[in-house]
């Protein structure tokens, strides 16, 4: 389970299970008393609901409420959580606390769907979902919490986050404010499992490993016995040995964990993966709402761009919808100070910051009826010049689409060379030695590789590398990232992967400390990575394969980003076509990946474009 958490980020069980300043959890016994209740569902399914009362009982409180499959634990009106919330300033604020475990999971009752599927226009109370387990709940805590003013927030991070999102549609009136946090959003284009159809199979198979086996009736964490047990030292070359996706059932899941065969099932963007999208659902909202997200989050950082968007898209311009975007981890806005990561240091306490300035006052002003609330639609932090910035929409309005053009050489540049010749460059890609995602020997999937050093990459044969001159001004990008490929393969499937970088100068002084004994002189800063499976170019839903040596287009959409290259660096583009082990090994040829056998992985030669009739570029908004 520990490898569970460090993957999916759910913050609210660190908040429980990682040790806490000794104050914050003297502060919560001092001043909460916890009681522990069966809130009946209009079905008649209990869920498990623990809540947290402030002992001053003078005055009225709002409740927030985070419902979670990660366990509201610790179990027993005895045992307190060490902190309250996902941010301690509302524990002293003062407001009611309520945990949920889901339906289907830990101590409540009913059965555990994975990302279950919104239900519009139910017509019975046999119908349930998670809009209508949490209206149940909010009904039953605002009729039955002594002292609760009526009125309700949700919080949650990564998969509570998804449940936060659930919690829109047909919303109790009670609900007035809901905080989506990096949520779950699109398990097959951009979250978690999949991205853009591709599987990113480190995480699927830790998590199902983990949370995907199913308990066989109400029980804590505690109780729960795991049958898949496993072991790895060096996750590139575990994957490497374990081959073919079939093989991982045969040897490590077996028959436990259904939602595996349901994936392996599904290889397509089919009404499988089309149900379990919430966006739709998000139309006539009443809660206020504030998105919150980390450029940096190695899960769910699409999901925090596309629920802000599609909450701005099918809403009344009137509706208050806020998006914020830091330099963050997955749930880093809610742990540590979030002035370093990886190599990077950020200049300030951005993720403190955030939740003094941001969070706390959202929650007070639609809660507590604080009668300021000066937040703006959009508060972006912009890396490299490591400033927030205000908004009055997302991407902003005042920026320029400019192209960055691939060019012979390995040069990338603003405009484009004229060549009316077929130029490409040529290189073998071998799924039996695939690229890796980071330096180095891991044992499990590390957060850092969203933002480190990327040489180790641009040195081998197989990945392409394009660089600009030098620049001799700043370049803030903030909004979409476009990679608009010419491509050709000998074979009938390939992946791409291209990845933003700022290249720092080659007399960037080293950090003081430096205890990684870290070089920054010419130091590769991934800003932004993404890939796609070839097959879906033209549809999710209708795969096809490429016709060998034909020169296609491979046209997608990398999430959004906010940043500064600075004069002196260089933006650099590489491109590759594997990702290994955070992405599955495409064999190259055209088949369900899902199914495929060993044999079936196969050399192929790449080509990419760059001439005038296929240009391969990146496109990127530059703020004015």
């Amino acid at each position: 389970m520990k490898k569970l958490f460090l993957l999916f980020g759910a913050a609210l069980l660190f908040a429980s299970a990682v040790a806490q300043p000794s104050q914050d959890s003297l502060y919560v016994r001092e001043h909460y008393t916890k009681m522990e209740k069966y809130i009946t569902m209009r079905d008649g399914i209990r869920l498990f609901t623990s809540i947290y009362l402030p002992k001053d009982q003078s005055k009225k409180y709002p409740i927030i409420m985070t419902r979670t499959p990660y366990s509201v634990g610790p179990y027993g009106e005895n045992d307190y959580k060490r902190t309250l919330g996902q941010n301690m300033l509302l524990a002293r604020d003062g407001f009611i606390f309520v945990y949920q475990d889901v339906r289907g999971r830990w101590m409540s009752e009913g059965k555990f769907v994975d990302v279950r599927p919104d239900i519009d226009h139910k017509k019975t109370n046999k119908e349930t979902d998670e809009s209508s387990d949490t209206y149940d709940t909010i009904d039953w805590l605002i009729k039955n919490l002594p002292n609760n003013n009526g009125k309700v927030g949700i919080e949650g991070i990564s998969y509570p986050g998804f449940y936060s999102t659930a919690s829109l549609p047909d919303a109790h009136p009670a609900l007035k404010a809901v905080s989506p946090q990096a949520p779950v959003t699109d398990w097959f284009i951009g979250d978690d499992f999949h991205h853009n159809g591709a599987l990113f199979v480190m995480d699927a198979f830790s998590f199902m490993t983990g949370f995907g086996v199913p308990r066989p009736k109400p029980i804590t964490p505690a109780e729960f016995k795991n049958p898949v047990k496993y072991k790895e030292k060096d996750n590139y070359k575990f994957y490497l040995d374990l081959g073919a996706l079939p093989n991982y059932k045969k040897r490590y899941l077996g028959d436990s964990v259904k939602f595996w065969d349901n994936m392996m099932a599904h290889p397509n963007y089919d009404w499988f993966w089309k149900a379990m999208n919430i966006r739709p659902h998000l139309k006539n909202i009443t809660p206020a709402t504030m998105v919150v997200g980390g450029f940096f989050d190695a899960e769910d950082a699409f999901g925090a761009q596309q629920v802000f968007k599609a909450l701005e898209k099918q809403n009344p311009a009137t509706h208050p919808n806020m998006l914020v975007l830091g330099p963050w981890f997955h749930g880093g806005w809610e742990r540590g100070d979030g002035q370093f990561f990886g190599d990077q240091n950020f200049g300030s306490k951005t993720s403190e910051w955030f939740r003094e300035n941001v969070e706390l006052p959202f929650f007070k002003f639609y809660l507590k009826d604080e009668k300021i609330l000066d937040l703006p639609k959009a508060t972006i932090f912009i890396t490299g010049s490591n400033e927030w910035h205000k908004f009055n929409q997302w991407p902003p309005k005042n920026t320029t689409e400019k192209t960055l053009y691939f060019g012979a050489n390995g040069q990338l540049s603003f405009a484009p060379q004229k060549t009316k010749n077929a130029v490409f460059d040529e290189y073998i890609s071998d799924p039996n030695s695939p690229v890796p995602y980071q330096d180095g020997i891991q044992a499990n999937r590390t957060r850092e590789y969203m933002l480190d050093d990327q040489r180790f990459a641009g040195r081998r044969p197989d990945v392409k590398v394009y660089q600009t001159d030098t620049l001799k001004e700043d370049i803030t990008l903030t909004g979409p990232v476009i990679a608009d490929l010419f491509a050709s393969t000998s074979g009938t499937d390939a992946d791409f992967v291209v990845k933003l970088i700022d290249v720092f100068p080659d007399n960037c002084p080293d950090p003081k400390p430096n205890p990684k004994n870290v070089t920054m002189a010419g130091y590769e800063m991934m800003v932004r990575g993404e890939v796609f499976r070839g097959k879906f170019r033209n549809s999710f839903e209708k795969p096809e394969p490429f016709v060998p040596g034909k020169i296609t287009e491979v046209k997608y959409n990398l999430p959004d980003v906010a940043h500064t290259f600075k004069k002196g660096h260089r933006i650099m583009i590489q491109v590759q076509n594997s990702w290994f082990p955070l992405v599955d090994r495409n064999p190259q040829k055209f088949e369900d990946i899902d199914q495929a056998k060993d044999t079936d992985f196969q050399k192929a030669t790449i080509r990419i474009y760059h001439n005038d009739a296929a240009l391969s570029n990146v496109k990127v908004t530059v703020l004015e």
